[in-house]
């Protein structure tokens, strides 16, 4: 009887000491497949750190790793319709150092800001002409804040993302058409593919067009958020694997940045539940600039409030949160 337990004990901790090789095996390997790139440089005069931590979240037009029948399903346009680089979604994401609520903060691609070594030009064009070291140097110097992470998601690798969650749950107070992208969505709590949930992120046809977009774009990301850390989802294999490695080989990070970064990031966005703030920077309304076309002007007194309070690792006051209609 002894001899059976004394075997029975060796072969449990033999399988849990294997389980453990897969499970830390698995982890590297994904930490491995993170795409990473040179996101920041130390030019002079920048900004230092403070409290609390800032991401710098970005959604890109890369096709890259879409076939033609992706492209088609996802309705993107090929590679050669979308040449250059550019960014349909920018995010500062601040999370307080203590028991503080994270901010999360839209930033129009089409904000007009001064570009190092280019002078003004809408925000987009930051990514479009030195990709995200220049794209980063330029959201630092317009907020006077550190970025101290970046994250950044193509189109294929975000529908990916959702449909390894199996789907996330919107309810859309208006139908909303768009046939440039074909997409139609009815009114109503409805489950959205990593399809539909591209276009709806995408999709600029509205009344108020990219500053409409842009709240629509942290509620779902808010949403997903959500959904990815769920019970449904991380105690599912079936899900959570999936999502896992579909999540690693889509995104791409800093080159100091690691899978655990990523997973305090997502615990951190989630444990705020619906408290998270999220607000769009206030603007003062459209410019046409020559050579750069239509433009969002900052409102410059609320946003240098909005950004002073994340420095400070303080609320922001109600009055920042309040963009121009």
């Amino acid at each position: 009887m002894r001899t059976f337990w004394r075997r029975t004990t060796r072969l449990l901790s033999l399988t849990l000491a294997t389980l453990l090789l897969l499970v830390g095996g698995a982890v590297l390997y994904a930490d491995f497949t993170l795409g990473r790139v040179p996101a920041f440089t130390d030019y002079g005069g920048r900004i230092e750190a403070a409290r609390g931590t800032n991401w710098l979240l970005v959604g890109s037009d890369s096709r890259t790793g879409l076939s033609a029948q992706q492209e088609q399903d996802l309705v993107t346009g090929d590679a050669a319709e979308a040449a250059g680089a550019r960014t349909d979604t920018v995010m500062l994401l601040h999370i307080p150092a203590g028991r503080g609520t994270p901010t999360l903060v839209s930033l129009p691609r089409d904000s007009l800001l001064p570009i190092y070594g280019y002078g003004p030009n809408k925000l987009n064009a930051a990514y479009s002409y030195g990709g995200p070291t220049l794209l980063s140097r330029t959201v630092e110097e317009a907020t006077g804040l550190h970025i101290d992470h970046y994250l950044e998601i193509g189109l294929g690798g975000f529908a990916g993302v959702v449909d390894a969650v199996g789907g996330v749950q919107m309810c859309l107070p208006q139908a909303i058409h768009d046939p440039k992208i074909n997409l139609t969505l009815p009114p109503g709590c409805q489950q959205l593919t990593g399809a539909q949930a591209l276009g709806f992120v995408r999709t600029r046809a509205f009344e108020r067009g990219d500053l409409e977009r842009a709240e629509h774009q942290r509620e779902f990301l808010t949403a997903l958020v959500h959904k990815a850390t769920s019970r449904g989802v991380l105690l599912n294999p079936l899900r959570s694997v999936p999502m896992t490695w579909r999540f690693a080989a889509a995104v791409t990070v800093s080159d100091h940045d690691h899978l655990d970064d990523l997973g305090r990031l997502g615990y951190q966005a989630s444990s705020a539940g619906e408290g998270l703030v999220t607000a769009t920077v206030p603007t003062s309304g459209g410019i046409e600039v020559p050579g750069v076309g239509a433009a969002l002007r900052w409102d410059r007194e609320k946003a240098a409030e909005l950004f002073t309070a994340l420095g400070q690792d303080r609320p922001i006051p109600p009055a920042a949160l309040t963009a121009a209609p």
